[in-house]
């Protein structure tokens, strides 16, 4: 699934310059790649916090006017510490050809047996980080957690990703548990 955000260049603006450009509803962001130019953009900050709640996952198309549009990836997220402000976003161009490292959203669905049996879920690690084509990263890894028991874990190891996916994080990075409250 990508989304396509319009994007506008901006030029290079000093702090109030900044936060006026946030008081107009626009969230200020920086487009990197490699063998690219970086470039200073600002997008809708509405349009972009709907994204984030509807799951922030996938590709996105830039499209900046005058030019051809930009297929990206979310890299960083800077928020302010207090207000959860948004206050800049990182994106890291994707080129077809080019193997990319990223971060996958891990999809968690199902409710563990331990649940039930008065368990808690407790979420460790919420991305896992991996490398591939663009054309072979999924937009997320899906986990049934439904079978697990008090006292079991999901590890990197256990996910189930295509052959063409790398996994960079360790095997065995704890991702989730399910634990006696």
């Amino acid at each position: 699934m990508t989304t396509l955000f319009q994007a506008e260049e901006r030029n290079h603006l000093n702090t109030s310059g900044l936060r006026n450009l946030r008081k107009g509803g626009r969230l200020p962001g920086v487009v990197f790649g490699r063998n690219t130019k970086n470039e200073m953009i600002h997008i809708s900050t509405i349009e972009f916090q709907k994204w984030l709640k509807r799951g922030a996952v996938g590709f996105i198309e830039l499209q900046l006017e005058g030019k051809e549009s930009l297929s990206v990836l979310l890299e960083e997220l800077q928020q302010d510490p207090i207000t959860r402000d948004l206050l800049h976003v990182d994106f890291q161009q994707v080129q077809p050809n080019e193997i990319v490292r990223t971060k996958l959203a891990l999809k968690i669905t199902g409710t563990p047996i331990g649940t039930k049996q008065g368990g808690v879920v407790q979420i460790q690690s919420e991305y896992v980080e991996v490398e591939a084509l663009p054309r072979h990263l999924p937009n997320a890894i899906e986990c049934d957690i439904s079978g697990m028991n008090i006292g079991e874990s999901l590890l990197v190891s256990d996910l189930d990703l295509p052959a063409e996916v790398t996994v960079i994080s360790g095997g065995n990075e704890l991702l989730l548990s399910v634990v006696k409250p």
